[in-house]
């Protein structure tokens, strides 16, 4: 091993650190001897990193301890004379870059017409690569077949063009790379077309977004690949070498060779340190490791920021320049490439922009200096010309050379200001243009809250984008509201959205709704008088103004309440109409809280959701609309809620009599609690099914619930534990349970679930497993619980949330309310449920609130006699026995 005393300084190059590596005598060479030598090289590449040596200098040097150890093998396995052979480097190998567990992909050349004796040698040598432990890809070809390959498939000539022989015969090699030129196979167009192509496709796997919880630094838009691909199309249009080459083209100033060569580093020391964790060669910022790689990189929790939501933004930072820089490059190559010698005049727009080839372009390089009005201008014009295909590379150049120059003089300038909102009221491109807009560096700094949050991540599972990236989603979604053609994905929210008056208000919402994050304090607050400011500042009126501040500290209001109280309640809907205080700010509050959902979590919108804001909504508009001082009674409520099932249940058939019969048993509650449909499903289910036909399990998908399991049969007390842990084991996740009995003591609990990947079940066999399972488990009486046996999945695996349980009373309606807030895990109602049966507490209902890692349930419950619970000694029990059980659940 490398002592301490050996351990390189930070501006040690390449070679010296192969240097400092003990001599290698060839007649040592055995399978030992080279892992050995594999192992002292890692360990001195660790040390140089710890150091503090640029990560340059370790990729580089990896590769020559690879080199240095594969050439002597060379030599040992075949002797001298290989004549008929080339050992060649290719891929990331072939540009002499290597991470700790980085793949080593080799092509071996040889002459016509097969290997000969060279074939034993051949195969020694390539036993000896993969006992030493390196991860080797090879193929054996002649240079002929490589031409053919190569022709055929974009990734074997991507390899090729990154390749250098290491030993044998160097002619060889040059014979393959002349057959491989431009002007014998893939010209320039081609290959420039072809990779732009395998770009988007690769963008396109990963949403087109480098923001996700999980990153690929290699993969994702803005990683290493994206730069890779510039290095590729360079190769081919230039002939270069290095990324360097491109300042001596003109293509690349050296300033931007710089920040390329700053943010490549980052993104190798991240996969540096990801190889050295893990101990194999891995691309991903799982959970699993992104505290320990900011650790590593020696990030320390403040007060607002952890660690590692730091590193994070540090990283999210990264790729969003790398982004800009490759969208510049690519359009500076498109340009070169596909228009070399097109003059064709420019089509003018104004004094100061003009368009060619479909692309908008400044008329000429001082027009940001000497306007910096025309940074926003531009993207106006761009929301004006949905024809034009986006910015020209040279203005690109200009904007990233010029944004500088959004102050705060700018900021109160009326035309920017009125620029602003006028591309807010286009028709169309709003989104397209806020999110160019951010990508180039502009939107942050004119709003320069804003800038305060791009790449910033909150360290859970609830948030799965970075906060600007959230921000811009919401309002893509609420522009998705506007367009016809995305009407069928939220028909009734697109529906209110014809209702507004001003469209751009929703918007400013959007944009402001949690632009406070990451400050400390609450977020909604501080959000909402940034808001204030900006509207009256942009000219909207002090109504409008205060719409936009109100919708801002109220956008958690609707999907609190719809998701964690009673809302088949009056009392509930009036308290809330109370909140809102009329159609106008319903009508937008319910929008903001729709494209919130939806952006923050792709699995946390399904139709359940949807189902309880617009039940929601309806409740609330209709109590508005009777006047606050005459709200909705709940005898009224039932007398409709019958009426429409009523109707339903007499076109399926079933007489008066037998409606009658069903429901002088149910009481009231029951209905206010369910809709028409719902109860119609239930009644008939009851209605048909003869007492030794029980229990009674009907699994069915409602349109406005989602998959739906009614529980009919005598009343079996703590019945809510089996039936949530049989559903838990069977690997669904239940999102609403209604547990009710009828007066003659049976059960009528309802369960809304999804699949535990948040699918929808739509098999009519998986409906058939749910039913079965309930009915084996509720029938026998032996069974007082069931052992769930799912794992934790890995997320959740690095997040710690502690138990907590708060009380409080249901006075109207006679029950206590249970808060449970844990860690989520798979059972969890299970658990709960067991610790409710031991404690003798019955559950009459339960919200299931998921945030991510964190469960948020509550529980409205009665002890035996169906009494509140209010003796405190007894509360106290409650929360340790709770407390005790989630805590120690192995599954936690």
């Amino acid at each position: 091993m490398v002592e301490a005393a050996q351990l390189p300084t930070a501006n040690c190059e390449s070679g010296e650190l192969f240097g400092l590596l003990p001599g290698f005598d060839e007649a040592g060479l055995t399978v030992a001897a080279g892992r050995q030598r594999l192992e002292q090289g890692q360990q001195l590449l660790y040390k140089a990193f710890d150091a503090g040596v640029p990560v340059e200098n370790l990729v580089r040097g990896r590769a020559r301890q690879v080199d240095e150890l594969l050439t002597r093998a060379w030599q040992h396995f075949l002797g001298s004379d290989t004549t008929g052979l080339c050992l060649v480097a290719v891929g990331g190998y072939g540009r002499g870059e290597l991470l700790p567990y980085s793949d080593i992909d080799l092509l071996i050349l040889h002459e016509e017409p097969d290997l000969g004796a060279a074939q034993a040698g051949l195969e020694a040598f390539l036993t000896f690569v993969w006992d030493i432990g390196l991860d080797l890809g090879h193929s054996v070809r002649t240079p002929v077949e490589c031409c053919r390959q190569a022709a055929a498939d974009l990734t074997i000539m991507t390899t090729l063009l990154e390749s250098r022989p290491l030993a044998g015969n160097a002619a060889l090699f040059r014979a393959m790379r002349a057959a491989i030129t431009p002007d014998r196979l893939w010209p320039v167009r081609d290959f420039f077309a072809a990779k732009l192509e395998e770009q988007r496709a690769r963008h396109a796997k990963y949403q087109d977004t480098a923001y996700k919880l999980e990153p690929n630094v290699k993969e994702s838009p803005g990683g290493l690949r994206d730069l890779q691909n510039i290095s590729w199309v360079a190769m081919r249009h230039f002939g270069t070498e290095t990324l360097h080459d491109l300042v001596t083209h003109d293509f690349l100033t050296e300033q931007e060779y710089c920040e390329l060569n700053e943010h490549q580093s980052f993104l190798w020391r991240v996969r540096f340190a990801l190889h050295r964790l893990c101990e194999r060669r891995e691309d991903r910022l799982l959970f699993d490791h992104q505290v320990k790689v900011a650790q590593m990189f020696g990030y320390r929790d403040a007060s607002h920021n952890l660690a590692v939501e730091q590193f994070m933004q540090r990283y999210y930072r990264t790729v969003k320049a790398l982004s800009c820089l490759n969208d510049m490059l690519l359009q500076l190559f498109q340009e070169a490439i596909l228009y070399p010698e097109d003059a064709a005049p420019p089509e003018p727009l104004n004094a100061r922009f003009q368009t060619r080839h479909g692309y908008i372009e400044a008329c000429h390089p001082d027009v940001f200096q000497e306007d910096p009005v025309a940074l926003l201008e531009i993207f106006y014009l761009l929301t004006c010309h949905r024809e034009l295909k986006g910015i020209a590379a040279e203005t690109l150049r200009l904007i990233r050379r010029d944004r500088g120059l959004i102050d705060e003089r700018l900021r109160r300038d009326v035309r920017a200001r009125t620029l602003f909102m006028e591309m807010l009221r286009q028709p169309r491109g709003i989104t397209h243009e806020l999110r160019r807009m951010n990508r180039y560096g502009v939107l942050g700094r004119y709003l320069p809250a804003f800038g305060q949050v791009i790449g910033m991540m909150q360290y859970d599972l609830f948030h799965t984008l970075t906060v600007d990236e959230h921000v811009l989603f919401v309002v893509r979604n609420m522009r998705r509201l506007a367009l016809p053609e995305f009407e069928h994905e939220l028909p009734y929210a697109s529906a209110v959205f014809k209702r507004l008056p001003k469209p751009e208000l929703l918007y400013l919402a959007g944009l402001f709704h949690d632009i406070a994050k990451g400050r400390g304090g609450d977020h909604s607050e501080l959000g909402a008088a940034e808001a204030a400011d900006f509207c009256l500042a942009h000219g909207l009126s002090h109504p409008d103004s205060e719409l936009v501040a109100w919708l801002v500290r109220n956008h958690l209001v609707m999907s609190m309440t719809a998701q964690r109280r009673d809302i088949s309640d009056p009392k509930v809907i009036l308290e809330f109409a109370r909140q809102v205080g009329d159609q106008t700010r319903l009508d937008y509050l319910y929008l903001l809280t729709v494209c919130d959902i939806r952006a923050t979590n792709p699995n946390l919108w399904n139709s359940w959701r949807a189902s309880l804001l617009q039940e929601l909504y309806a409740a609330t508009r209709r109590t508005l609309e009777r006047g606050l001082h005459e709200p909705i009674g709940e005898r009224e409520l039932v007398e409709e809620t019958k009426a429409g099932a009523r109707r339903l249940l007499e076109d399926r058939g079933l007489s008066g009599e037998q409606i009658d019969a069903v429901w002088a048993r149910i009481e009231d509650e029951h209905f206010l609690r369910h809709s028409s449909a719902e109860i119609a499903w239930q009644t008939q289910a009851i209605a048909e099914t003869p007492e030794e036909a029980l229990p009674l399990v009907r699994v069915d998908t409602l349109a406005a619930r989602g998959t739906t399991v009614f529980v009919y049969t005598r009343d079996v007390d703590y019945l809510f534990g089996l039936s949530t842990g049989m559903l838990a084991r069977l690997g669904l996740n239940i999102l609403d349970a209604r547990i009710g009995a009828t007066r003659d003591g049976y059960t009528l609990d309802t369960y809304v679930v999804m699949e535990g990947n948040g699918a929808p079940i739509v098999e009519a066999s998986r409906f058939d497993e749910i039913r079965d399972a309930l009915r084996r488990v509720i029938s026998d009486p032996k069974v007082s619980s069931v052992e769930v046996g799912r794992r934790l999945p890995r997320q959740l695996k690095h997040f710690n949330t502690p138990t907590q349980i708060f009380f409080s009373q249901d006075v109207d309606r006679q029950r206590t309310l249970v808060e449970v807030v844990t860690g989520d895990r798979p059972g969890l109602l299970s658990t709960i449920g067991a610790v409710f049966k031991d404690q003798g507490i019955l559950v009459e209902a339960a919200k299931i609130g998921t945030i991510g890692e964190r469960a948020e349930d509550v529980f409205y419950v009665t002890d035996t006699q169906h009494k509140p619970i209010t003796d405190p000694a007894r509360f106290h029990l409650l929360r340790q026995a709770l407390t005790q059980a989630l805590d120690a659940d192995p599954a936690s």
